[in-house]
């Protein structure tokens, strides 16, 4: 049997530890989504993000189709959504979040 046996991990860090573990692997597994399957996904339609983010209807589908989007834009419809926008750089193996942008 390859890899290290779970019933062994359970005893080394404890319950709390490892179901705390697990929880942030679960959430750190990459989901890749266009913005339109973004807001379909969540159950919105392009005028329940336009109304959160006051602007046209046209203005959402528009910016659901550029290939490069302003990031303040973009924050403004991630947040109609009800999320949180974060930027981050990628150097091999280090993930850097980048602050202020």
């Amino acid at each position: 049997m390859t890899g290290y046996p779970f019933w062994r991990a359970r005893k080394r860090v404890g319950e709390e530890k490892l179901s705390r573990l697990r929880a942030q692997a679960q959430a750190e597994v990459a989901i890749e989504m266009n913005l339109p399957e973004l807001r379909k996904a969540l159950g919105k339609t392009q005028l329940d993000v336009a109304d959160a983010a006051e602007m046209a209807q046209a203005k959402v589908s528009e910016f659901e189709r550029r290939d490069d989007h302003v990031l303040s834009v973009l924050r403004r419809y991630i947040e109609a959504l009800g999320g949180k926008l974060e930027v981050n750089a990628v150097f091999d193996e280090k993930r850097v979040r980048l602050k202020g942008v």
